[in-house]
Order: structure tokens, then sequence, then C-alpha cells
């Protein structure tokens, strides 16, 4: 077996300079008294609802509530501590054994894909392998005791998981200066310098938080919208109180006739799908030969607390599409919805069929969910105790500000959307870096609270829109009425729209749907352009359809393509759009009110 060297190496693990250390010490400790100010003046106020406060409380009874469980049962209880002891007895056994020059195997070690742990010295130096191989086994540990709790129904169980992860993901000795080589050594290469950085770091994003901490995941001086993102060309033709309609200018010579109409989800803005001129996927559409409009919600106020689900129906979707029809002369658009937006589209669909209106020839829905039974970690925030706290902060606000959505949706991935960036700011010093994506991800909106309480409650929390028992402005919905063409991708690691909730929402539509799984999660599944120099993902197709219970069983049968599904996607709208035509010119028919992207996704505050 070949023997890992260890790191011995004195000059990377002491300090430089003593009277420098002391120094940034104090100055440390100067910066420390700053945060703990800030903190103590949030610590006053009472957890809100989707906070990290809120979460740590309810974290610490999902422990006491398994512990107790655990605790009726003492010679089960004595049997789980003695199994963890060993593995602790056999982890030091190994690093003793490494000390001494010899190469045990690994009692524990990360699964495929943890970057966690990617620095050489928590392989190479015993004293960093030992801390990493305690919290592989513990954590494990806790996942089997957890697993072998009785009397938990599923709900509660995916609850204390997802709590669980919380924990877990906070405790990684990656968290911590003395046992992250990395932080380790540049703490002491820099005499501490980096840990007094760090903390004015978080004092800088104290001051810009209130009960949230906004951790700065990118450089947000490196990105405007309309200088570099959201930067395809267009005109703003239509708006309204709560839209902005763009239509793209086209790219090519001739285009399909049938337009497309772009529904994006209205928790984020439009330009996910129009970031930088290589990952745009408005400015791909467009140069294969389409007439894109986007919708560009409003960043909601006060003044909007009481528009509704209905609403976003009426003066979003089908206000923007008979101002397309009015734009083109075109009876029929092509429509896609992304997420919520698709959500939105379903229930519009639905509305639609049972009226017997047929504007649209086809819907494509990215990562969007109609069936909500499945619908992952997200229903952790979605109980009564929860929805009563955020409609009582909504009903006083009027809206829901975004920060706080942004925060769940960090704290489903917390290993890779909150911690790497604690290490990287805090501990380390250093500035994050300019990333087009985490910039998108930190320009959150609000959510008007009739909206978001109806959306909240009807779908997640009922889950009436694939039971049937949706009513929108005095029409009982029905999926099944929904006949035309549908085209839905999921995503094989997406924690907000899973991919199993996905594939048993595709099955209530009444017409043919082509169901598509793309490699990746909620963003990077459906950002993922065919230009990229390297191919990071791939996409599945099934010739099947869905007749599958479960994405497993379907995957059997299912083909594997590398690299992005956006073609395969082209070609098959291309087969609803009809025949070629000569360009369109934006807001020839309606006129032109501003140049792309438009007011309203400006808007941050």
């Amino acid at each position: 077996m070949t023997k890992t060297p260890i790191n011995l190496d004195a000059s990377a693990y002491s300090i430089k300079d003593p009277q420098e250390f002391a120094k940034n010490m104090l100055q440390l400790m100067e910066e420390s008294s700053k945060a703990l100010s800030g903190l103590a003046t949030s610590a006053e106020s009472a957890p809100t609802p989707f906070s990290n406060a809120q979460e740590v409380q309810d974290a610490a009874r999902t422990v006491s509530d398994i512990s107790q469980r655990w605790m009726t049962d003492p010679a089960k209880f004595m049997e789980a501590q003695s199994e963890l002891m060993q593995n602790y007895a056999e982890v030091w056994n190994s690093t003793v054994q490494r000390m001494f020059g010899q190469e045990p195997e690994p009692v524990a070690k990360p699964e495929r894909g943890d970057n966690r742990f990617k620095d050489p010295d928590y392989e190479a130096n015993p004293y960093f392998d030992y801390w990493k191989q305690v919290y592989l086994v513990t954590t494990r540990w806790a996942e089997d005791v957890l697993e072998k709790t009785d009397g938990l129904d599923e709900s509660e169980r995916q609850k204390a998981r997802f709590h669980l992860n919380q924990i877990s993901s906070a405790l990684a000795p990656t968290n911590f200066p003395v046992t992250n080589p990395e932080v380790f050594r540049e703490t002491l290469a820099t005499n501490g310098k980096n840990l007094v950085e760090g903390m004015t770091n978080l004092v800088k994003d104290m001051e810009k938080s209130d009960d949230l901490l906004k951790i700065s995941q990118t450089d947000s001086e490196a990105f405007e919208v309309g200088r570099n993102l959201a930067m395809t060309p267009g005109k703003v033709i239509y708006q309204n109180d709560i839209i902005q309609l763009i239509q793209y200018e086209p790219a090519t010579d001739d285009v399909h006739r049938t337009p497309l109409l772009i529904v994006p989800p209205w928790i984020n803005k439009f330009y996910i799908l129009d970031l930088t001129e290589k990952k745009s996927f408005i400015r791909y559409v467009v140069s294969q030969g389409f007439t894109v409009f986007v919708v560009s919600w409003v960043n909601p106020d006060e003044k909007l607390a009481e528009k509704t689900f209905e609403d976003y129906m009426q003066e979003g979707i089908l206000s923007a599409a008979a101002a397309v029809q009015r734009e083109t002369g075109e009876a029929q658009c092509n429509v896609l919805g992304y997420c919520v937006g698709g959500t939105l589209l379903a229930s519009t669909l639905a509305y639609l069929a049972r009226r017997g209106d047929d504007p649209f020839s086809s819907a494509t829905f990215l990562t969007t969910q109609v069936d909500f039974s499945r619908a992952g970690d997200l229903q952790v925030f979605i109980d009564d105790s929860q929805l009563h706290s955020l409609e009582a902060m909504m009903r006083e606000r009027g809206y829901l500000d975004g920060s706080r959505m942004a925060n769940v949706f960090n704290m489903l991935r917390p290993r890779d959307l909150i911690w790497p960036y604690i290490v990287n700011n805090y501990m380390l010093g250093k500035q994050p870096m300019a990333f087009d994506l985490l910039y998108w991800n930190q320009d959150s909106t609000r959510l008007p609270a009739a909206n978001h309480q109806f959306y909240l409650r009807s779908f997640y929390h009922e889950n009436r829109l694939a039971k049937g028992e949706l009513n929108l402005c005095g029409v009982d919905l029905d999926m099944s009425k929904v006949k035309v063409p549908v085209y839905d991708l999921a995503a094989r690691e997406d924690h907000i729209a899973p991919a199993e909730s996905v594939l048993k929402g595709a099955k209530l539509f009444g017409g043919s749907v082509e169901y598509v799984l793309a490699g990746s999660g909620h963003i990077a599944g459906v950002i993922n352009p065919p230009n990229l120099e390297k191919i990071k993902y791939q996409y599945w197709t099934n010739s099947e359809g869905i007749k599958a219970d479960t994405v497993k069983t379907w995957l059997k049968t299912a083909e594997e393509t590398p690299g992005s599904w956006w073609g395969h996607w082209t070609e098959w709208l291309a087969s609803h759009s009809g025949e070629k035509i000569a360009p369109r010119q934006p807001g020839a028919t309606s006129g032109v009110i501003e140049d792309a992207p438009g007011s309203y996704v400006r808007n941050r505050h």
C-alpha cells in the first residue's frame, strides 16, 4: 500500500512574528466586541419566520425530542452510545498508527463530491485527518440513530433530517480555524491578520442586515443589471402594476411564426435567464430563430399587499399573452414557466381549459411543481405554526422580504451556500469572488402578502391544485383538462423542486408530456448552455414517456446525453412553432416604453 506522506513542515504551522500576532489578536478582540454588540441587539428581538434564530430554536426542539425518545429505552440508547465510542476508538487507534509511520485504512472517508475536505492536509496530516474522521463517524452515527428512531411519522422524520443536516453542516471541522488547515496556515502566515479582516467583513455584513445575517456571496460591485447582466437587446412594449413585458430583437434572417412567452418566478428576478452573454438562455433562444417575450415582475412594496395569486394570473400571464397577440397578430403563442412561474402557468392552463380558451400552442415547464406531495425540504418551513407567524409578519408589512426566501433556499444547501462563504469571508478574511449567478441570488424580490400567503397554503400546505380542489376566479381547476403539448424539465439534484415531485406532477396533465431530466440542481441544471468549453452536466430522455412511478425506475430505460438540454428543447419547440417568416422588430405594433431590461428589474429596495 502506498504510504501517504505526513506533513510535518514546522514552518507551515508556526507563528512568524509573535509581536505582530499579539497586536492582531488585540485588534481582533476590538472588532469582535462590535460584532457581539450587534448580536446582542439582534437577540433582543423575538425570532422571526424563516430566520436563522428561528431555525436554531426548531433544531434544538427536534434534537430534544429525539433524545427523549431514545431515553425511554435505556438499553437501546446504551447500545447506540457504545457503537459511537467504538468508532471513536478506531479513529484514535488509526491516528496513533499513522503517527508511528504506519498506513492503516481510514475508518471513514468523505462521500464523493464532498469538497469540504479537499485540502491535502486533511489526508496527509494526522491531526487534521483525525478531526475529519471523528466528524464523519459522528454525523453518520447521528443519521443512523435518526433512522432507527421509532414513533416518527414521515413529516417529523423529514423535519428531523433537515435540522440534523443544519447541525452537522455547522459542526464540520472545516468551519473552525484550529481544525481547518487552510485557515490555520493562513492565520500563522499572516500573524492573525486574516481573522481581523474576517471580523471586519462580518461587522460590515451585520450592518447591512436585520435579524437575518446577509452573508456576502459575491462581489456586489462587479455586476450591474443592464451593464454586464441582462444585456440581450430588446424593448419593453407593455406594462401594468405587476409586470413589464420585454420583446427581444431578432438575431436571425427569419423566425418561427409562433412566438414564445417566458414566465419566470416572481420570487427572483427574470435575468437568471439572461446572465452574461455566454450563459444567457434568452439570447440562445433568440439566436435559434424565435420571437421571444419575457415577463419582468415588479418588486412589490406595501402598496401591492393585496395583489392575489389570481391577480398574478390575470395581470401577469394573461395580460402578457394578450399583449403578445396584439404585437404579433398571432392567435397563439408558446409559453414557458420556470419554478413558481411554472406553477402559476399550470394553474392558468387549467383555468383556460375549463373556460374553453386556447391562447397557447405548447407549454414548457422548468423545474416546476404541480403536485406538492413530494415537495422536499421546503415543506419543513410550511407547518401551521410557521405559516401563522409568517402571515402575521406579512399582514404587518404588506409583503415578505425576499431575503427571507433567499435564506430558506440557502438553508436547503448549507454545505454549499452558507458555510464556504463564512470560512472565506470571516476566517480567511477574503472578499468573495465575482460570480454572476450569486449576484442574482442576492438580488431577491419582495413578495406581496396576499399572493404569497395563498401560494404557501394552497400549494405547499394543502396541495389543492393536484387534488382538484383549487378554484381561481370562480373556476374549479382540473389539470387533466390541460391538453396542450408539454415539455417538463426536472433536475436530478434539485432541492427546491425535487425530480420525483416534478415527475408526479407531470402525470396530472391530460395531453402529451416530454419529461426530461437534467443533471445538477434547480439553477445549474437549467442554466447549462451548450457553448461551454467543458461539458459539466448531461440530460436524460425516455421514449417510453412518463409511465414509470419513480425517477429511479424512469432512468432504467432512459437515454443519457452529455451536455446541454437546450438544443433538445429548441428542436421540440420548433415543432410547435410553425413556418418561418420575416423577423419582427420589438414594439412595431404596440410601441416602445423603454429599452430592455426595463425599470422593474432594477428596483432593489
